[in-house]
């Protein structure tokens, strides 16, 4: 699998895994959920953290950096997909912006 696959479907993952266990304490604190929603929340955060070993990275900060854009789709699509808000232009410019700086900051050579 290429770099850039793998590299996207790891961040994608992780970006999941990281909506979905801070959603789970967002909807205990905010919504009146139980209390055990917790338990998946905080697994999946464990999950999120070590899927962000796993980029191709010399560093962890530029991994971070990097994950940072596709986070933000992953935050708009979460928004579209669970929430039911729609989308509007500037949601799309912006993820679009995002998508184009985390490769930039990964793939970009370095040393010159």
């Amino acid at each position: 699998m290429p770099v850039y696959l793998s590299t996207g479907l790891i961040f994608a993952t992780a970006a999941v895994c990281e909506i979905a266990g801070c959603f789970s304490f967002w909807a205990w604190r905010r919504t009146a959920h139980s209390i055990y929603w917790l338990a998946p929340g905080l697994f999946a955060l464990v999950v999120f953290a070590y899927l962000l070993t796993l980029i191709p990275s010399e560093v962890a900060g530029r991994a971070y950096a990097a994950y940072g854009g596709i986070y933000i789709v992953a935050s708009l699509l979460w928004l579209w997909a669970v929430e039911g808000q729609q989308l509007d232009r500037w949601d799309l410019s912006g993820s679009a912006s995002a998508l184009i700086a985390s490769a930039i900051i990964l793939f970009a050579p370095r040393g010159i």
